[in-house]
């Protein structure tokens, strides 16, 4: 078997993805929300699929609208200003509509409430593994992936213009710049994560000798996963170098760290749904890199934390 399997294909499906997802982060608002959403229920189906594999039958269809639905409450401060705004113009109309936070608590509770409903009057397998692989899914991958979508949001919605900018509303140009921030950020933690995971595989591959986790995933290293660590944090003190000029290099290493840890972790994790299912990759959807799952695993652990530290430290 070659040292380096699949590598060619591997970086050709790189290099036609990654273009677009950058892309796409960058014009944000209802863009990067739909790419979020795509990549979302893509990773959902594939860990229903999972859970199939072990037994389990979910609720496909409610999970995967449920998790669109969630998705959208992320980005519902900005098409709340939208809608608002258009039916003041229009129809002089003043709406009164739920807060961000009301929304998802009413969301997530309906989803609960609906799938116990539902498994109510089903026949098929367990009704208790049903019910909680159809709400984990929710939560595991559409709730952390819309994190991300809230922390692009924070560009220029909850950004704080006084701690950054010497007036206290910020002109055209500033919130042009503050934008210009949320994608540089989102970015930056993509790059951050697939430059931690190519270190940690070519790491692992050349100089590996201490397996890290055997168990759960026999081929990684404690070299490896070094690598991979090291070049997160110079990944994320480069970001700030070069784009990310509002942040302090005490926070970008903090961040580098956060991602070099818990962005593994969160690799393992899946890694471990896997194997207890018995399978090599969540699917085959992308040439080379199996699932998109498979391929978005870190990011679905670290988003929140990212999001959390970021706007609750740094911006606070």
């Amino acid at each position: 078997m070659p040292k380096f399997q699949n590598l060619t294909v591997r970086v050709l499906v790189a290099l036609v993805a990654i273009p677009i997802i950058l892309w796409l982060t960058m014009l944000g608002g209802y863009f990067f929300f739909f790419l979020i959403a795509v990549i979302s229920s893509l990773a959902l189906y594939e860990f229903y699929g999972l859970a199939e594999a072990k037994g389990a039958a979910p609720l496909k269809t409610l999970g995967l609208a449920a998790g669109v639905i969630v998705n959208a409450v992320f980005i519902y401060e900005r098409f709340q200003v939208d809608i608002y705004q258009f039916v003041i113009d229009h129809f002089e109309i003043h709406l009164s509509m739920f807060s961000q936070h009301q929304l998802l608590t009413v969301v997530l509770l309906k989803f609960l409430l609906l799938t116990m409903l539902i498994e109510l009057f089903r026949t098929k397998g367990s009704p208790m593994i049903n019910i909680a692989t159809t709400i984990l899914g929710v939560l595991v991958i559409s709730l952390c992936f819309g994190t991300l979508i809230f922390l692009r949001d924070l560009f220029p919605y909850g950004f704080p213009v006084h701690k950054f900018f010497a007036a206290g509303l910020a002109n055209d140009q500033q919130l042009a710049q503050i934008n210009r921030w949320g994608g540089y950020t989102v970015i930056a933690v993509f790059a951050t994560i697939w430059i931690c995971d190519t270190a940690a595989y070519f790491g692992g591959k050349t100089f590996g000798k201490h397996k890290l986790f055997v168990q759960v995933s026999p081929n990684k290293t404690w070299e490896g996963a070094v690598f991979g660590f090291i070049f997160s944090i110079l990944t994320m003190v480069t970001a700030k170098t070069l784009v990310l000029g509002y942040l302090s290099y005490q926070h970008a290493i903090v961040l580098g760290v956060l991602i070099g840890v818990f962005g593994q972790l969160g690799d393992l994790i899946e890694s471990r749904f896997k194997r207890d299912a018995g399978v090599k990759d969540s699917s085959s959807l992308i040439p080379g890199h199996g699932g998109v799952y498979d391929r978005f695993d870190s990011l679905v652990y670290i988003s929140p934390i990212v999001y959390l530290y970021i706007d609750f430290i740094v911006l606070s």
